[in-house]
């Protein structure tokens, strides 16, 4: 099951990532997980919300550059090897990892998101492999 993520392009200046989150504050879009990556001039900030659709609505009518992404959020156990355990079922199907980030630590299990390059071909893999996958709906 994939579910919808928000990326965001921003200047990476003073202020900006706070921006962001005021204008999904005013709207009352929750985050429950969110990655900054960045370059000498500009961000990437994946943001996962309880309303993504609503959420890149208004940051795109405040100005910002931004889209939704499909992507993966995958429960894995809290024991060693585990997440390698699914890299290398990712690996032996040929799907490529383009990136990911954690977003849970608390608890038996963590869950991570993931971008993978063929999302139907990795739903059948994580499906088949008995590898679980959540949605903003239920986190």
């Amino acid at each position: 099951m994939v579910t919808k993520q928000i990326s965001v392009f921003i200047e990476n200046r003073k202020g900006r990532l706070g921006h962001v989150l005021d204008v999904l504050k005013e709207k009352d879009v929750n985050i429950l997980s969110m990655s900054l990556a960045d370059t000498a001039e500009y961000g990437l900030l994946r943001i996962l919300s309880d309303q993504p659709v609503l959420g890149k609505e208004t940051l795109s009518a405040a100005g910002f550059s931004c889209m939704l992404t499909d992507v993966f959020i995958l429960k894995i156990p809290h024991t060693p090897g585990s997440l390698q355990k699914i890299l290398h079922v990712i690996a032996d199907e040929e799907l490529n990892v383009e990136y990911m980030y954690g977003l849970s630590i608390a608890g038996e299990n963590a869950s991570i998101v993931i971008k993978t390059s063929d999302l139907e071909k990795a739903d059948e893999i994580f499906s088949r492999h008995g590898i679980e996958t959540l949605s903003y709906e239920i986190l």
